[in-house]
């Protein structure tokens, strides 16, 4: 599930394995360079300062722009073709865009070609995603993500993007890796992650995703384990309510104690740049902490409500979660800044529901408990400052 709406794999049965995360171009930005934005004086782009040092991880240099998406390299084939990837737990399926690709912009192209690995598949393919759909044909090969390689894995060589549309073409991104279960993966291909556990490339069948709020910082996703540096506290764990996307029971969701909310599911989307929910509901919400409509959905709120608007409480496994204003008013100009919220209708039976994205994510480390079916939450280390 994204809004515009990813793993990587894993090489001998070994302890965690770390990927550094980057931002990417949000909606918003591409407004603004397209001429679109009705929001003027925003700031000037910064760019990711070299990687902070973390033992034996190694840098990867990438442009930020700010308060965007993640993304992170992963290569296909043998020898390695290195793209950058969604790394979405909002969707099941990996994809990548193919040599035959008529639409890709400047994107790196998959050529199977040039693949000592590569097997022919050539089924069609065929994904909806809440921005639009993206079509092509299956393929397998080798995946690897650092030094951790999942075997004759199948994906989908996209043909056709303009699903995505400007997102994709203004984008960093190159494809999606999902990382929901494999329930609802299109054709019901196994999912990278499901891969690495079933070839005994990981000890732990545990992710967990680190999101920074600092440009200059990277971000990171662990898999195969948790890093204890990346969180304050101890992690609470809430059991799956479905093993589709990583849903969960929502308790409630509060504003100055007056609930906001009958939708009684959550799903923790890595993949999706905004929380999101309920149109009727979010519309609700917008005016009780004073943001005003925009475009596409999205709302926009005055900065200083970054230090004076209302906290929001949500309930989970009956541990109340706050985000703060200063985790839900994302900045983009000297007085107007986003609400980092937008109303979506999910239809049941997988909606209604509320999609926890990156703003949940930066604020609490999150774990993807495959194993024991769960999820848990814990405050990040570093918290968003305005």
């Amino acid at each position: 599930m994204k809004i515009l709406s990813a793993l990587a794999l894993a090489g001998s049965a070994a302890a965690m394995v770390k990927i550094p995360l980057f931002k990417m171009q949000t909606m918003r930005d591409a407004y603004r360079e397209s001429g679109l934005a009705i929001v003027d004086q925003y700031d000037k782009y910064s760019e990711y300062m070299p990687h902070d040092n973390r033992g034996k991880d190694d840098p990867v240099p990438i442009h930020n722009f700010q308060d965007a998406q993640f993304f992170g390299p992963l290569s296909v084939g043998n020898p390695p073709q290195v793209m950058n990837v969604i790394f979405d737990t909002g969707s099941s399926n990996l994809w990548v865009p193919s040599s035959t690709c008529s639409d890709c912009g400047k994107h790196p192209l998959y050529k199977s070609a040039s693949s000592s690995t590569y097997t022919k598949n050539g089924t069609a393919f065929h994904i909806q995603y809440g921005s639009g759909p993206v079509d092509g044909f299956l393929s397998t090969d080798d995946v690897q993500v650092g030094d951790v390689t999942v075997k004759q894995q199948t994906f989908a060589e996209i043909t056709d993007v303009t699903g995505l549309g400007m997102a994709y073409k203004m984008g960093k991104f190159d494809g999606i890796m999902g990382l929901a279960w494999q329930s609802i993966s299109v054709d019901h291909i196994p999912p990278v992650f499901e891969s690495m556990v079933q070839q005994g490339l990981i000890d732990d069948p545990v992710f967990a995703f680190y999101l920074s709020n600092t440009p200059g910082q990277d971000g990171e996703m662990d898999i195969g384990g948790i890093d204890k540096n990346h969180y304050t506290g101890e992690i609470s764990y809430v059991p799956l309510s479905s093993e589709t996307y990583w849903a969960v029971k929502l308790d409630g969701l509060n504003v100055g104690g007056q609930s906001m909310t009958s939708t009684t599911k959550a799903i923790v989307d890595t993949g999706t740049s905004l929380l999101a929910g309920p149109k009727d509901e979010v519309k609700a919400l917008a005016r009780k902490v004073g943001a005003f409509p925009f475009l596409h959905g999205e709302f926009l709120i005055g900065c200083d409500k970054a230090q004076s608007g209302p906290n929001l409480d949500f309930v989970i496994g009956g541990k109340t979660y706050t985000l703060s204003p200063a985790d839900y008013v994302i900045k983009a100009g000297p007085k107007l800044c986003l609400f980092g919220m937008v109303g979506i209708d999910v239809p049941a039976p997988m909606g209604p529901l509320w999609i926890l994205g990156d703003p949940w994510i930066r604020k609490y480390y999150t774990v993807f408990d495959w194993g024991q079916q769960r999820i848990g939450f814990a405050t990040a280390a570093t918290t968003k400052e305005m």
